[in-house]
């Protein structure tokens, strides 16, 4: 049975229970029902920190996987104690107690947090360095929102102990701790030297230290694919024109699911025969052949879509002149494979593996595809 493991997790300045879980499509259903939303920053699931919420999650996956919620608890007693030396700091000598029935129910919902004010003086001012920093060096919005969660993660971690002091050793230690007690996989441990690299070298300009510290070895996954067949039925599974349009696009292309709802209508080229995708992965632009039947099936779409798109080729259809969101995609693709029957586990990204292989099978050159 699979292991979910819930941590504190802060995303968008709002206190949130980290859902991390392996990759499974069954249970992902369940978050969903469970009203979890995917951050695509920090690459989990999460609902507020709220019992209500906590509640509700777990009846969801009971049965289904195992939940891990010492890192969540042990968090919450902490923060208990902090709150309660807090209050007891307020009440004055020979004041009364306030009574058991005015105090905030523990079911209630937690405030919202902002991080930074939780932090000392001193690392509140390297995360804002460490912020500005990143600006300046014009680092991606989505680079950006996950190193500093990385960071915020890290000083909250250190409490009071200013950042600016740790040692190689220390570092070591605390990446240690982060393997054995949090349990965070290769990808997320990744993520976190980069941005404590980025913070140790860039904003402090310390000697470069960090290729004393061994990396963890990722996982050699091999990338899961649809057969040809099985795109077949789930296209044939979908009835609505634009959501058939955005998969046959990240399909016939090659597309991440990002460059799907990026393409802007004057990206389509039909004398050239070829879609422009500005600022993809790396801030590179680039060009992508654009077949006949992708043509054929966009041209469809767009004359019987309303309201007419206006900027972007796939908008929002309660907001004009907006994009598409990445997760309604996502969404689109699940709902196509439950109706096309197909029990793969994986997600969208699967069509841009699927078109490569399709052509290396047909005997397309490596190195052109």
């Amino acid at each position: 049975m699979d292991t979910v493991t819930l941590q504190p997790l802060f995303h968008r300045g709002t206190e949130c229970i980290g859902i991390f879980s392996p990759r499974n499509a069954t249970l992902n259903y369940y978050l969903q029902k469970a009203g979890a939303k995917w951050s695509l920053t920090n690459k989990c699931w999460y609902v507020p920190c709220t019992e209500k919420d906590y509640e509700v999650l777990a009846r969801a996956i009971n049965g289904k996987a195992v939940l891990q919620t010492s890192e969540l608890k042990r968090y919450l007693l902490e923060k208990k104690n902090k709150q309660a030396a807090n209050v007891k700091k307020l009440i004055k000598p020979g004041s009364k107690p306030v009574p058991a029935k005015t105090t905030a129910s523990y079911a209630k919902p937690l405030q919202p947090l902002n991080t930074i004010h939780r932090l000392s003086k001193e690392n509140t001012e390297a995360l804002q360095k460490f912020k500005q920093q990143l600006v300046l060096k014009s680092y991606s919005l989505s680079t950006i929102r996950t190193y500093t969660n990385e960071l915020v993660q890290f000083l909250n971690t250190i409490n009071n102990t200013p950042a600016n002091g740790f040692s190689t050793m220390r570092i070591r230690d605390y990446l240690q701790y982060c393997h054995e007690k949090l349990k965070l996989s290769e990808n997320t441990l990744h993520s976190r030297m980069n941005a404590l690299k980025f913070y140790y070298e860039q904003v402090l300009k310390r000697e470069k230290f960090f290729w004393e510290i061994p990396r963890p070895k990722k996982q050699n996954q091999l990338p899961k694919v649809l057969a040809e067949v099985e795109i077949g039925r789930m296209f044939n599974a979908i009835t609505n024109l634009k959501h058939k349009a955005i998969l046959f696009t990240a399909y016939s292309a090659g597309l991440r699911v990002s460059e799907v709802i990026n393409l802007k209508i004057k990206d389509v080229d039909s004398k050239r025969m070829q879609l422009f995708i500005e600022q993809s992965k790396g801030k590179k632009d680039r060009y992508v052949g654009l077949s006949i039947l992708l043509l054929d099936v966009l041209r469809a779409y767009l004359l019987k879509n309303r309201p007419v798109p206006k900027i972007y080729l796939f908008e929002n259809p309660l907001k004009p002149g907006q994009q598409y969101s990445i997760r309604s995609a996502q969404k689109i693709f699940h709902e196509a494979k439950v109706r096309a029957r197909i029990n793969k586990d994986l997600g969208i990204h699967s069509l841009r593996h699927s078109f490569a292989t399709h052509l290396l099978e047909k005997g397309i050159d490596i190195r052109y595809i």
